[in-house]
């Protein structure tokens, strides 16, 4: 089998399964927030995806730390 330099339909299957659950993501992190500004209002709901925001990046920093440690 010879390479033709072709992205290959297993590559667009990928790219389509990602692009949806990024869609799904979304649409949930969406939904969250939203509640959030409804029952806390603007500032509440700002409040609640900086929350999210700065425990995503503790998480990450954790994570990064570790593997600068071990090398």
């Amino acid at each position: 089998m010879e390479d033709d330099g072709s992205i290959g339909f297993k590559f667009w299957v990928r790219l389509a399964g990602i692009v949806v659950l990024c869609g799904i993501a979304a649409l949930i992190l969406f939904l969250i927030l939203s509640k959030a500004v409804y029952a806390w209002g603007f500032l509440g709901g700002f409040l609640a995806f900086a929350l999210l925001l700065l425990a995503i990046g503790w998480v990450w920093d954790k994570r990064s730390s570790r593997k600068w440690d071990t090398e």
